[in-house]
């Protein structure tokens, strides 16, 4: 075998989300573009706002030198310095630029952090349903992955992480919103972890950190207030991206937070940095760093998001599905009417819809939609899905 063993059985256990979205592929070329129902990939086509396309005119018509050169492994002082500030008016803690770390998106920052924290055997907690990506991440530093249930509103349960709680604990990712669900995790919830992840320092001398992966913060609906991780952990790395807010995926451009006041701060933001560096990102791009640093207060046009949750939602209660009803993100997770999600994502293929098995987020029996699509394409889906849940 040319390449590892490791790699290729990685690739055998590949995100189901990838598997589906190459089945669209094919079915689009098949059926053409318009009669394919694609709900699989978190890809947003909701445009960046349209401050950015005047801020990217004039920083591709700048003619300061050196705007394309090598920078600190950290990022431009500039941007960081924008990024904290913005931070700072929802936090109670004061963050410094020199605890922002720009990168290659939250997929950078999430990996830097662990690199940073883990040697090979310890263990990472995170929720299930999850973002399937972070099993690899954490496998790329060989550490343990544990995973932990939510109760059935997809809600964190701390006692169920006190429980998986050892002394081989490094970390603990927490996604709010989360994605698959959209579910938004209580303040109340969040202090009681910290409360027990404190505890926990106390009674066996180990740090365990919070890496909280917040890249869908800014797309909440309804007024609902989201509590900031950053004041509620002692010891937190704040990871996000612009992917999401800006609508900005293909940049790949992010940062990471090193909250003030947390276990050996200094040290931590040193080796994120040199993280950076070795693991070979570098820099999250100079151009882009240069164009969000103006952007920290711009979003997407999120009540556009808000009124297709509320229509596909709404469509899928009454065509009789069950489902939690999310506070932020872009995504439904409905349960699906047979035990075999799998088989239920076939039936739904072969209607031409595609969505992703709950089984591929850890949480078999559900189903994952995106609905960053166009209003037509969410509209005209719905009696397909009444359809294919009747014949169960």
């Amino acid at each position: 075998m040319t390449i590892s063993s490791y790699i290729a059985s990685s690739m055998s256990k590949a995100s189901w989300i990838r598997k589906m979205f190459e089945t669209g592929n094919e079915l689009r070329k098949k059926y053409g573009n318009e009669n394919v129902f694609d709900f699989t990939l978190g890809n947003p086509t909701a445009p960046p706002p349209e401050k950015f396309n005047q801020v990217l005119k004039e920083t591709a018509l700048s003619t300061e030198k050196g705007v394309h050169r090598y920078m600190s492994n950290s990022g431009l002082e500039s941007t960081r310095k924008s990024v904290a500030d913005a931070l700072n008016v929802d936090t109670e803690k004061h963050i410094s630029p020199e605890n922002v770390i720009m990168t290659v998106g939250a997929a950078g920052a999430l990996n830097i952090t662990l690199k940073s924290l883990i040697d090979p055997g310890d263990e990472v907690i995170f929720m299930v349903p999850y973002f399937p990506e972070y099993h690899f991440y954490v496998e790329n530093h060989c550490g343990k992955a544990v995973t932990v249930e939510t109760d059935e509103h997809f809600q964190v349960v701390p006692d169920a992480i006190r429980a998986a709680l050892t002394n081989k604990t490094r970390a603990l990712i927490l996604n709010t919103p989360n994605n698959p669900t959209g579910v938004i995790y209580k303040r109340s919830t969040l202090e009681k972890i910290n409360s027990i992840l404190l505890e926990h320092k106390r009674n066996t001398g180990h740090t365990v950190y919070v890496i909280s992966d917040e890249p869908y913060r800014k797309l909440i609906y309804e007024g609902v207030k989201i509590p900031s991780t950053i004041d509620i952990f002692n010891d937190i790395i704040f990871c996000t991206s612009h992917s999401k807010d800006l609508g900005l995926p293909g940049e790949r451009i992010g940062f990471a937070v090193v909250a003030p006041g947390c276990d050996d701060e200094k040290e931590l933001i040193n080796a994120l940095i040199f993280c950076n560096r070795t693991l070979g990102y570098v820099n999250a791009p100079a151009f882009m760093q240069r164009i969000v640093g103006k952007l920290q207060t711009e979003t997407v046009n999120i009540n556009e998001y808000e009124e297709k949750r509320n229509i596909f939602y709404e469509g899928l209660m009454e065509a009789g599905y069950e489902l939690v009803k999310p506070e932020g993100a872009f995504y439904l997770f409905p349960k699906s009417p047979v035990d075999d999600d799998v088989k239920f994502v076939q039936a739904l293929v072969e209607e031409k819809i595609l969505a992703v098995p709950g089984s591929g987020f850890g949480r078999k029996g559900f189903f994952r939609l995106s609905y960053c699509l166009d209003f037509s394409t969410i509209q005209r889906s719905i009696p397909i899905f009444k359809r294919v849940l009747d014949h169960f």
